[in-house]
């Protein structure tokens, strides 16, 4: 009896679980059966006509009034050659059409969603400054519309962009650049359409955002109303502050710079007889800057203005350029040097000759029986003129010690004294320079942001 009753017991219990099933399934048809209703009810023929907008506020005849807001899911490439950006987003749109109002069945109705975004009004909202645009229809097209029963729509679609983005690159690379997305009415002027910015958050960015050579400082929105002959145009704005990455630069160019113009002062050290080796290491370094210099410009546009970049190439080249004509001129120095010895050895033995001449003549003189010798000496006699050129040396003022020039002394021909100037003068002007150029420009770029 006992068993009896426990298996009807649970016999009664499935068999109130398959209809409480059955009753929620059919309860579940027909809520979708009201919500096919409600589609037909707002939307049928002759019921809603998509070509006309919405009222403006509280009805009245005022602009209708659409609000805006973005979600940045990535930002791939920043060209600077191109002067344009790529962003991927999720645009979404917010506006309010009194025509479909719908009841909403005690609540359990939230919203009714549609993918075709030909059934309802749409606002003619357009990207002013974009070069190229496509939409993602991969599983699906990633788009909806959701129609609130108060009558308050939104659109959402997630959109690629390629956008148009001046830059002003005379900080280049130590520059901050502001690209800018602008959105704007194509047809419909401020006295029928207002774009507004969501109040709150209206822009979003993704929190891992990651770009080459760039960071996303910070973003502003604004306002960019356009007046033409046809009308005033509501516009809006984001504005987005990159700053370039310094360390890439640092390490691709300005060390390898550094580099070469410290490679090209090895020629100062070289001996000046080594005239291969001091040829072939100025030629190549001078090459290799002008090769470097090439492939900088490659990657930028042409600009009418002087880049950051560009004074510093161009000076490390001409400092690369100088050390090769330095060798020119110790070159022509180590000649005029040879030359010099040439003629001061000649001279040597020519006053030798006309000595060894005068003594023999003396000898020839003494030997002679009735010889006299002279009480005053010819002015043409070479005694006579070593003598004066010993008075002459006796009479000049002592000289003050210059240690600049004690120094030099050390180095007898010219050609060296030029190689020692040059170990010295080449390093320190190149400091020098360093020193402005950091300077100047970070202190600029402090005082432009």
């Amino acid at each position: 009896m006992i068993m009896g009753t426990g298996h009807c017991f649970w016999a009664i219990f499935y068999f109130a679980c398959l209809c409480s099933a059955s009753l929620a399934n059919n309860a579940n048809i027909n809520f979708r059966e009201r919500e096919k209703k409600v589609l037909d009810q707002i939307l049928g023929i002759g019921k809603y006509d998509a070509r006309i907008r919405p009222s403006g506020i509280n009805g009245t005849d005022g602009p209708a009034v659409v609000r805006i807001n973005l979600f940045v899911r990535s930002i791939a490439t920043i060209s600077d050659i191109k002067m344009e950006y790529s962003v991927q987003l999720t645009f979404r749109e917010q506006w309010l059409d009194e025509r479909l109002k719908f009841n909403d069945v005690g609540g359990r109705l939230k919203y009714l969603t549609l993918t075709e975004a030909n059934r309802v009004w749409m606002p003619d909202l357009f990207f002013s400054n974009e070069k190229e645009g496509h939409f993602h229809n991969i599983i699906m097209p990633n788009v909806y519309i959701r129609i609130f029963p108060f009558g308050s729509v939104l659109y959402s679609i997630r959109i690629s962009l390629t956008l148009a983005c001046p830059m002003n690159l005379k900080l280049y690379p130590l520059d901050r650049q502001v690209c800018s997305l602008r959105m704007a009415s194509y047809g419909w002027t401020t006295d029928d359409l207002v774009f507004l910015w969501k109040e709150g958050d209206p822009v979003q960015v993704v929190k891992n955002l990651h770009l080459p050579r760039f960071t996303l400082e910070k973003f502003l929105t604004d306002y960019c109303n356009s007046k033409t002959n046809t009308g005033e145009y509501s516009c809006l704005k984001v504005d987005l502050l990159f700053k370039r990455e310094f360390s890439y630069y640092l390490i691709q160019i300005y060390i390898p710079c550094c580099m070469l113009v410290i490679v090209s002062w090895v020629s100062f050290w070289l001996d000046q007889g080594a005239v291969p080796a001091r040829v072939s290491l100025g030629v190549t370094t001078l090459l290799t800057m002008a090769t470097q210099t090439s492939g900088i410009n490659a990657s930028l546009p042409p600009v009418s203005y002087t880049k950051a970049i560009d004074v510093w190439t161009g000076v490390c080249l001409t400092f690369v350029f100088g050390a090769l004509l330095e060798f020119a001129l110790v070159n022509y120095a180590s000649r005029s040097d040879l030359h010099r010895e040439n003629m001061k050895k000649k001279r040597r033995e020519l006053e030798q000759a006309s000595l060894d001449a005068a003594s023999d003549l003396l000898d020839t003189d003494s030997n002679a029986t009735f010889a006299m010798k002279p009480l005053v000496r010819h002015p043409g006699d070479p005694l006579a003129l070593e003598k004066l050129r010993q008075c002459e040396v006796h009479m000049q003022p002592p000289k003050r010690p210059n240690c600049c020039r004690s120094w030099l002394s050390k180095f007898p021909t010219r050609s060296k004294r030029i190689d020692v100037i040059s170990r010295i003068t080449f390093p320190l002007v190149f400091a020098l320079f360093n020193l402005v150029y950091w300077s100047t420009y970070l202190f600029r770029e402090e005082e432009e942001t």
